[in-house]
C-alpha cells in the first residue's frame, strides 16, 4: 500500500493563503485527491483530484477559482495551493489515492472504498 505523509496545515486569515502538500512513499499511479472533514460533519467531501498523468483536474464548485491541485515533476507529490481562504474552508484535510491505474472517474468526489490510501490528515482553520 501506499503510505501518505501531508503537511502544510495552520491557521490563516481570510483572504489569505495555504499550501498543502501530500508526498507519496512511491509514485501512486491513480487518482489523488484531496478531502475535507468540515466541522459539525462526519462527511468527507472531496476538494480535488488529479489524474495519474496530472492532464485532468477537477475541483469542487465551492474552491473553483480559488484551489489549485498539481503534482511535482516525479509525480510522488500532490499539492494543493489554497487562496482566498474563507472561513467555511475550515476543516480536516486529507489525501487521498486509488490503486495504481484507476481514474479519477465521475465519483472522484466521493470518499469510498475504491481510495485504497489515506494520509494522516491535517488542520486548516481560516478565521476572519
Amino acid at each position: 500500500q501506499v503510505r501518505l505523509s501531508e503537511s502544510g496545515g495552520g491557521s490563516a486569515q481570510a483572504g489569505g493563503s495555504l499550501r498543502l502538500s501530500c508526498a507519496a512513499s512511491t509514485y501512486t499511479g491513480g487518482c489523488v485527491a484531496w478531502f475535507r472533514q468540515l466541522p459539525g460533519t462526519q462527511e468527507r467531501e472531496g476538494v480535488a483530484a488529479v489524474s495519474a498523468g496530472g492532464l485532468a483536474k477537477l475541483y469542487a464548485d465551492s474552491v473553483k477559482g480559488r484551489f489549485t491541485i498539481s503534482q511535482d515533476n516525479a509525480k510522488d507529490t500532490v499539492s494543493l495551493e489554497m487562496n482566498n481562504l474563507k472561513p467555511a474552508d475550515t476543516g480536516i484535510y486529507n489525501c487521498a489515492t486509488k490503486t495504481s491505474g484507476s481514474i479519477c472517474g465521475e465519483l472522484w468526489s466521493l470518499a469510498g472504498p475504491e481510495y485504497r490510501s489515506w494520509g494522516q490528515g491535517t488542520q486548516v482553520t481560516v478565521s476572519s
